[in-house]
């Protein structure tokens, strides 16, 4: 039987994460179904087909799915999963806000945020904040897995062409109603998805200090973090938190300023390729995990660094 991906996006292009479901499925088996719920959504359908991963594509349309309310997509799943041995989504704001009702419909236990897949039915995730590993067997006839996206590398974008199969919406249980959204406009690129990432911590000592980050990440197309000291602080609003109770982050440069390191933080980053601690604190637990360090108060270090990057005006974008 084949493995269903439930694919986020928003009516118009494909998330990012959505690749990273589609590469973790294919460890699993060759025969992956994406399903595309929302409205007027035929472009992603479309990329979609195009990912030579893909076997299949299920549309289903309905102004119920065009905001993805769990309540609305939770039934359309659990009457597909008839037909499949997985169900599969990443394990972000969008899997983890409908895949528990899937599960619980389904009277199976949910395997979360896998960071790898050892078989079908074995498979590997993070515990006690990312400082042991847990090997979970699953012996539910259907699986529901959430997948950390940042492990999984994306699946290609081009070469296939997946048929577009129909799928019936199903009624709205109008259980709840879609009010606003709002949404951080940027043109830095996505926290969970950047290739650098500068994060202040409460070192920063206020928001206005953020600037100083700020300078930077423009200079390095870098997208910018915070410690959850600093979100609680006020400093800067939470969708920037990288952290356990945050997004988690593993870009090929992490660049942590004013930040302690402590362990709930660590747990959101410390898989970074590259690490560099900015912290006058040399105790600092940041530095434990730093491949550079740098003893220094940040109000004079990110100066200085700035200064260099102007100087070097080599930076690409």
């Amino acid at each position: 039987m084949p493995i269903l991906v439930v694919a986020e996006h928003d009516n118009l292009k494909l998330k990012t994460f959505s690749l990273n479901a589609i590469n973790a499925a294919s460890k699993i088996d060759s025969d992956i179904h994406v399903l595309v719920a929302g409205n007027k959504c035929e472009n992603v359908c479309k990329e979609v087909g195009a990912v030579p991963l893909v076997k299949k594509v299920l549309q289903s349309e309905s102004p119920n799915y065009e905001n993805y309310l769990a309540e609305n997509l939770t039934p359309l799943v659990v009457k597909l999963a008839d037909k499949y041995t997985h169900i599969i989504a990443s394990a972000n704001t969008f899997g983890k806000n409908f895949m528990p009702r899937v599960a619980a419909l389904l009277d199976v236990s949910q395997v979360s945020d896998i960071i790898k897949v050892n078989s079908p039915d074995n498979f590997t995730r993070p515990i006690y904040a990312g400082n042991a590993f847990a090997t979970i067997k699953s012996n539910d006839k259907k699986k529901c897995v959430t997948i950390r996206p940042t492990s999984f590398d994306p699946a290609p974008t081009s070469g296939g062409s997946a048929p577009v199969e129909k799928v019936d919406a199903l009624d709205a249980p109008n259980i709840s109603k879609f009010i606003k959204r709002d949404e951080t406009k940027s043109e830095r690129p996505e926290l969970g998805t950047a290739r650098v990432v500068i994060s202040g911590g409460r070192g920063m000592q206020s928001g206005e200090n953020f600037k100083l980050i700020n300078a930077i990440a423009d200079k390095l197309n870098a997208a910018v973090g915070a410690s959850r000291a600093a979100v609680d602080a006020g400093y800067i609003s939470n969708d920037h938190q990288v952290g356990q109770t945050g997004k988690v982050v593993v870009p090929d440069l992490y660049i942590a300023v004013g930040i302690s390191g402590a362990i709930q933080h660590l747990a959101g980053m410390k898989e970074s390729k590259i690490i560099v601690a900015i912290n006058k604190d040399g105790e600092a637990p940041i530095f434990s995990v730093a491949d550079y360090g740098l003893e220094a108060d940040l109000f004079e270090a990110l100066p200085q660094f700035l200064e260099e990057l102007n100087k070097l005006n080599t930076i690409q974008k």
